[in-house]
């Protein structure tokens, strides 16, 4: 089997891919630019897959977060209930652990959701990660999703995150957006893929 490269050899300057990707389709893109949201529209594909490159906040200290709309865009505040917990290690080594975070998992609540918290915004810090959103267009069943973050937080942490969840709603999820609790979100890019 031959190997293919991409030519512009960097995952968040993907434009098309010279390879098949199976049921795997490349969607869209957004590169952040002191932008205060990134919104995509969603359609009929079984999952959605998002890939997150050097998310890089204005504001320390905050958290990058996701909500969606089911009317196409015009409110966000579908009702969910997450879990979330991470594993973290400090720069110097004197702290490390891992535990289920109460203070950021979610129970039937309408806010914004955690991906990453307390992302910092020193030039040697922010996240990455990827998000899987599941079968957004039903109108029978409620729609899970899962996250895997890793980030380089305000206090010279690293966060490996995990959050997973569902929205509790019948409708069909239209709109996706992504924020921080506060301030914009300096640079990073986010690509979105569908998977049939």
């Amino acid at each position: 089997m031959a190997l293919t490269k991409l030519n512009n050899k960097a995952v968040a300057n993907v434009t098309t891919l010279p390879v098949s990707l199976g049921d795997m389709v490349f969607i869209s893109s957004a590169t952040a630019s002191s932008s205060a949201s990134i919104e995509f529209s969603l359609g009929n594909y079984k999952e959605y897959v998002f890939y997150f490159v050097n998310m890089h906040p204005q504001s320390d200290n905050y958290h990058f977060q996701f909500q969606t709309s089911i009317d196409n865009g015009s409110t966000y505040g579908v009702t969910a209930t997450t879990t979330y917990f991470q594993a973290y290690h400090r720069e110097d080594g004197g702290v490390s652990g891992f535990g289920y975070n109460t203070v950021n998992d979610k129970a039937q609540s309408t806010n914004f959701l955690d991906l990453q918290v307390q992302v910092g915004n020193g030039n040697d810090e922010g996240t990455s990660g990827i998000l899987h959103l599941f079968n957004p267009s039903s109108q029978t069943y409620v729609k899970h999703f899962m996250s895997d973050f890793s980030g380089h937080l305000y206090n010279d942490y690293n966060f490996h995150t995990f959050t997973a969840g569902y929205f509790n709603d019948t409708n069909d999820l239209t709109n996706i957006k992504f924020q921080q609790s506060s301030g914009n979100i300096d640079a990073g890019k986010i690509l979105m893929f569908g998977v049939n």
